[in-house]
């Protein structure tokens, strides 16, 4: 299909999208005017499909002055106006490209446009797929001002994958964590896509992890911190705090999920794609329940407005294609906003995103006069504490926190000795 004419039906884009009320009346404007920069600034060759052609745009966003928020809202303008408005779904290449030539330059495009096919394969979460294909855009960006970038494309050798580490530790001083992160990522596009064997530097440039300690809050402190919450940010650290949650299990509840009469959650596919149980706390069923009548509200009015059904996993859109429709299925934290679905291209209501209540839980913290470093997860950290310092066996308290290993698990055992029995300071026995 010839996309010459597109910029014709921009007029006709911004009323399709008042119209459908897919977004608020004062962003129309802005939707228009992405699609038309990207009719106007992105590579007409030929030989590129216009998701080539999104990637290519995506990539003038980023080394520009383009925050994250406006590149994604970019996204979501482009394939709206592909999609919904045009109804075209034919985007991808019939003849793949190739991602590496016989000099090991690298096309950079075409090899982060596997990595997402390949990663999705595998069934990795999408963020995991997000942060790989961010650290691989670091890597190519250092290796184009390294001089490694051709007409061809990039070389990609072993010696830039070790060189780039170095870089990483040595000059960014960026922590173990994050150096193993961007390891695990670099390395599965040096396997997995370009099929290049990084040999003995795969043993030996994994940074080593020292034994921290998690933060842990009293029950003070917790009961000040949930007291300058307010609204959803409250009842999502109500959530977390009594089920030990992680901060995206929480975020990703669904309302089959809740067993008020067994005062049961049901995280499923967890990390490491597992499913458990683990408890509802009792203070917290009415003030769920009244906002599951506010949220059935904002169901009833997507359903009306015909939009799209929340994603589900695996292929259980396909098995039942009417549950993602269903209220059982619907998010227990919805977005406020329609945002787009970046794997399939539909536009429909995806969860709460988690910056919504680490920024609340933050200014709680300042707030609170909380002297600690503590994020959301330190609520996840403080439910398992208050349970071993209540007597819960450290086998169940490993059930509900979904570890995989009662090792994992140990590491509070830490914290409760030191309070539970405090020993007195040679210096209060002088």
């Amino acid at each position: 299909m010839s996309y010459q004419d597109n910029n014709l039906k921009l007029s006709e884009y911004g009323e399709f999208l008042l119209q459908k009320q897919l977004v608020p009346p004062k962003r129309a404007k802005f939707y228009v005017n992405w699609v038309r920069r990207f009719f106007n600034e992105a590579s007409n060759s030929p030989g590129l499909s216009i998701e080539d052609r999104i990637a290519g745009f995506i990539e003038i966003l980023r080394k520009g002055s383009s925050e994250e928020w406006q590149i994604e809202q970019a996204q979501t303008a482009i394939r709206m106006y592909l999609v919904n408005f045009l109804n075209q779904t034919d985007w991808r290449p019939q003849n793949p490209r190739v991602v590496i030539n016989s000099k090991g330059q690298v096309d950079r495009t075409a090899a982060l446009t596997s990595m997402g096919e390949v990663l999705r394969t595998r069934h990795y979460s999408y963020r995991t797929e997000e942060t790989y294909r961010d650290w691989i855009r670091r890597f190519f960006d250092y290796l184009d001002e390294t001089g490694n970038k051709t007409a061809e494309g990039t070389l990609v050798t072993p010696e830039s994958f070790r060189n780039y580490l170095a870089f990483l530790a040595n000059r960014q001083h960026v922590s173990a964590s994050t150096q193993n992160q961007a390891f695990s990522a670099i390395l599965f596009l040096c396997r997995e896509i370009l099929n290049l064997n990084p040999g003995s530097l795969e043993q030996g440039l994994r940074a080593k992890r020292g034994i921290k300690l998690p933060v842990v809050l009293s029950v003070d402190e917790v009961t000040r911190l949930l007291k300058n919450l307010a609204g959803q940010a409250q009842l999502m650290a109500q959530v977390i705090f009594g089920g030990g949650l992680r901060v995206m299990e929480c975020c990703r509840l669904r309302v089959k999920d809740i067993d008020f009469d067994n005062n049961l959650l049901f995280v499923r596919d967890g990390k490491g794609s597992k499913d458990r149980s683990t408890l509802l706390a009792g203070a917290v069923c009415e003030p769920l329940r009244k906002h599951l009548k506010e949220i059935r509200v904002l169901y009833e009015k997507d359903r009306a407005a015909k939009i799209a059904g929340v994603w589900m996993p695996d292929a259980l859109d396909r098995k039942y294609p009417s549950a993602s429709t269903e209220w059982a299925w619907y998010w227990v934290f919805p977005s406020r906003d329609l945002s787009l679905d970046p794997r399939s291209g539909l536009v429909r209501r995806h969860h709460v995103s988690d910056n919504m209540i680490q920024a609340a839980f933050q200014g709680a913290v300042k707030t609170a006069g909380i002297n600690k470093p503590a994020s959301v997860h330190t609520l996840r950290h403080s439910f398992a504490t208050h349970l071993l310092l209540n007597g819960v066996d450290i086998r169940q308290i490993q059930e509900y926190l979904g570890h995989q290993n009662v090792e994992t698990t140990m590491i509070y055992t830490h914290v409760v000795k030191d309070l539970r029995h405090p020993v007195t300071s040679p210096l209060d026995l002088l």
